[in-house]
């Protein structure tokens, strides 16, 4: 039911095909996040125009509200939310990381406090395996504790309760068509990440997450990780790199071996009238676009850049008007998704690293943290 294979690759770079019960996803492949069964702003309809073919689900969210067994009562995601292509749910273990003020960890699972009423829930591994079968995506997450990277002691700490947590996950799965990743954890310490890769790889998961990086490590702690892990991975397996998703992100992540991204940003940034661009990243509330009769990027043939000035984008967000959001997510998904088709053609062809400078140096300007022109840093 689950099968992955590399039909093509350039240095640790590869185009695969991973086949799912909804659908066969083609490798590299970026990933919309619908954190409540949406993506924000969007209509499945306009995710599919954009050439979406996986789209991400939150499993604590999902839990909270309305219910997985609602969901599942519903007919599972798919049919809840009218998505027919592949979905992968997190396990929670992200939200065990983002909500440290409310939680208390121990070896057999997590206790919290929802962030919508206070009331207080427990995650273990079987229980966070029952959410995602209940919620019925086709990729679901081993349940995992991400720690801070650059606290060596306690990503220890975590990576070990990490790999206990992995095989009480694979214990816990009960649907055959369901492929549940492992994940890598170990901070940005070499040592303890070759150790969770070794582990990780040892079980008999059907493909492997890296957790635990874009979450305060620099980006060349991220990149040297990445360069050290990905060799250690089996090659018949995808390789996920879990809430990455800026241009060179996705270009640097590719020409280290990963196959899967996902990441909020590019709907985030349009909530906040930012845009993607080869011109670096706009916000189209600046006062310069008032009058501008551009499109947000005059390369980018996306339906907002085919029909829409910035002046009209920027009329929108100071209007308040909900288009806004939807036009600007329309345009960035349309960037990263089209970016790493791109970028897969590429593969194919052999000519992925020589256009690699060309790209980087288009859009390197879309990231907070800097990287260096022209070569994979």
């Amino acid at each position: 039911m689950f099968s992955f294979s590399t039909l093509s690759s350039q240095g640790q770079a590869r185009a695969g095909i991973f086949s799912t019960p909804h659908g066969i996803l083609e490798t590299p492949v970026f990933a919309p996040v619908g954190t409540q069964a949406t993506v924000k702003t969007l209509t499945p309809a306009q995710l599919d125009e954009l050439g979406a073919s996986l789209v991400l689900s939150n499993t604590y969210h999902l839990y909270l509200r309305p219910g997985d067994e609602l969901v599942a009562e519903m007919g599972g995601l798919h049919n809840f939310m009218q998505w027919p292509h592949p979905i992968l749910t997190d396990s929670g273990g992200f939200q065990v990381f983002s909500l440290a003020p409310t939680r208390k960890i121990d070896n057999d699972g997590v206790t919290f406090k929802s962030n919508i009423d206070g009331a207080i829930h427990r995650f273990t591994p079987e229980k966070s395996i029952q959410i995602q079968e209940n919620l019925g995506a086709d990729i679901i997450m081993a349940f995992d504790e991400c720690s801070d990277p650059n606290d060596r002691e306690y990503s220890k700490t975590a990576m070990e309760r990490t790999h206990r947590w992995a095989e009480r996950s694979l214990a816990a799965k009960t649907r055959s068509d369901q492929a549940l990743f492992g994940i890598i954890q170990g901070g940005v310490n070499p040592a303890l990440r070759t150790v969770s890769a070794e582990f990780i790889s040892s079980l008999p998961f059907p493909g492997i997450a890296i957790g635990g990086l874009s979450v305060g490590e620099t980006k060349h702690e991220m990149h040297a990780m990445l360069d050290l892990v990905t060799p250690l991975l089996p090659d018949n397996k995808p390789r996920y790199l879990m809430g990455v998703g800026t241009p060179e992100d996705l270009l640097n992540g590719i020409a280290r071996g990963i196959d899967i991204f996902d990441c909020v940003l590019p709907t985030r940034l349009a909530r906040h009238n930012a845009a993607f661009s080869s011109e670096g990243r706009l916000n189209l509330m600046n006062a310069t676009y008032a009058r501008d009769h551009n499109p947000i990027d005059e390369a980018c043939d996306c339906y907002t850049c085919s029909n829409f000035t910035r002046a009209y984008l920027r009329h929108l967000i100071i209007s308040r008007e909900m288009l806004a959001g939807t036009l600007l997510s329309i345009h960035n998904l349309h960037a990263l998704i089209k970016l790493v088709k791109e970028i897969r053609l590429s593969i194919i062809n052999n000519t992925f690293e020589s256009k690699i400078p060309a790209w980087l140096d288009k859009w390197q300007g879309n990231a907070k943290r800097k990287s260096t022109l022209g070569e994979i840093v």
